[in-house]
């Protein structure tokens, strides 16, 4: 299992918005990934201020509402 990857579900650590659940977009570079989440702003979030869960979505399109509808299924 790959911690950092694409769909990999993580609960932020840091920030205002630390403790809510989002989801890995895209890896930009070693230390930085693109994150979303139903409470969490669409936004780059340093690796180091992400805790990795087990859990892990298909993401099959670029659309950010379908991405945030899929994370809230999966999280209940």
């Amino acid at each position: 299992m790959t911690a950092i990857e694409v769909g990999r579900i993580c609960i932020k650590t840091a920030g205002r918005e630390a403790g809510e659940k989002c989801v890995i977009l895209d890896i930009v570079d070693k230390n930085f990934v693109e994150i979303v989440g139903v409470n969490v702003k669409n936004r780059r979030c340093n690796i180091k201020h992400l805790e990795p869960t087990e859990k892990k979505i298909e993401i099959e399109s670029d659309n950010i509402e379908e991405i945030k509808k899929q994370l809230k299924k999966t999280i209940k």
